[in-house]
């Protein structure tokens, strides 16, 4: 792509960068480290987004700064120890974050010199303001926001949205921007996930006997509202079994990470866990096509704790089928999603 002619600009004009594109991956957020403090500063930015908690804040702040972030860091701190990456130092969300970001930029790198990839999180760092700005800074004037959530919620990525239009509002001279649409239908992400699915099968010894596809959940008061996130969802799991090929019974759409005494998305994951080994059930594999990359929810939660829940109400063997994370073909998904959505720019 070609820059600025310099030699057209009026003497005493400033030095403008090469016009270029940058594509901003973003996922949700993770502290920086397990300590009470680190924890806190994550789940106070997290959990006071209106977008998450749809509560007024004169209502809301008291409950959260006065009794929920004097308890839940300690116990959040101690559910990410669990799974902290030691070798890194840094959490499961974010080395793969990084990593896919990395595999993203030296695959269109090659193709398109002028696109720049970056990643960020909503909550935490790298943050989207700097992210954006370093992007702007560096000349591109068209940016390719890709939420990494393959199902719609205004709990993530209408959030993340408002976030980089924040951001935008204090540019002078505003890039253009770009989202992607949820991508929970694309054929591509579910070919991905059958591959994914049947490759760990096929490493087993066992063959399960119901499969659990665990979304993470949302107050059903948001799919009053008009959320499409549970529809998404739906839609999803049923692509997926008329792909492989399944009943319904073999596999089931399930919703972990409830919290609060609202009515969530049902049915909830934990009790189907405990309701499927009280009915015989013995052998038991789940998957979280909801998640792009590995992280809390899916390695502590569900591959440690829906586990231990599945083993103590009498079930026998468990498999937890790990995200698309960095595999080949959720790169190569990924990479056309991109290139489908730069479509005009490039």
């Amino acid at each position: 792509m070609k820059g600025y002619v310099r030699e057209v600009w009026p003497q005493g004009h400033p030095d403008l960068p090469e016009s270029g594109i940058g594509v901003l991956l973003v996922n949700l957020g993770t502290p920086a480290a397990t300590d009470y403090w680190s924890v806190r500063r994550y789940l106070s930015e997290f959990l006071s987004d209106r977008r998450v908690i749809e509560l007024s804040p004169w209502l809301w702040q008291p409950i959260l700064q006065g009794i929920i972030l004097t308890v839940r860091p300690g116990k959040s701190g101690r559910a990410y120890d669990a799974i902290w990456d030691r070798e890194t130092n840094e959490s499961p969300l974010r080395r793969i974050t990084r990593e896919q970001n990395d595999a993203l930029a030296g695959r269109l790198g090659e193709k398109y010199p002028s696109v720049q990839v970056r990643w960020a999180m909503r909550y935490g760092v790298p943050s989207l303001k700097s992210e954006i700005g370093s992007l702007i800074e560096s000349g591109c004037r068209r940016i390719l926001l890709l939420p990494l959530y393959p199902q719609y919620s205004a709990a993530t990525t209408a959030t993340a949205c408002d976030e980089a239009f924040r951001v935008l509002m204090k540019q002078r001279w505003q890039a253009s921007l770009r989202v992607t649409p949820p991508y929970h239908d694309d054929p591509a992400y579910i070919s991905a996930l059958v591959a994914s699915l049947q490759g760990m099968l096929e490493s087993l010894s066992w063959e399960p006997e119901v499969v659990l596809a665990s979304f993470h959940g949302l107050p059903r008061e948001c799919l009053e509202k008009g959320d499409p996130y549970h529809c998404h969802c739906q839609k999803t799991g049923r692509l997926l079994r008329e792909a492989l090929g399944w009943r319904e019974e073999k596999l089931r759409v399930t919703f972990q990470s409830r919290f609060g005494p609202k009515a969530w998305l049902q049915p909830y994951s934990d009790e189907t866990v405990k309701q499927l080994a009280g009915e015989g059930i013995k052998r038991l594999a789940i998957l979280s096509p909801g998640f792009a990359a590995d992280c809390l929810e899916t390695l502590e939660e569900v591959a440690i704790g829906l586990r231990e829940t599945f083993l103590a109400a009498g079930g026998e063997e468990f498999c937890y089928v790990p995200c698309l994370n960095t595999r080949d073909d959720h790169m190569d998904f990924l990479e056309g999603l991109i290139e489908r959505e730069l479509s005009g720019w490039l």
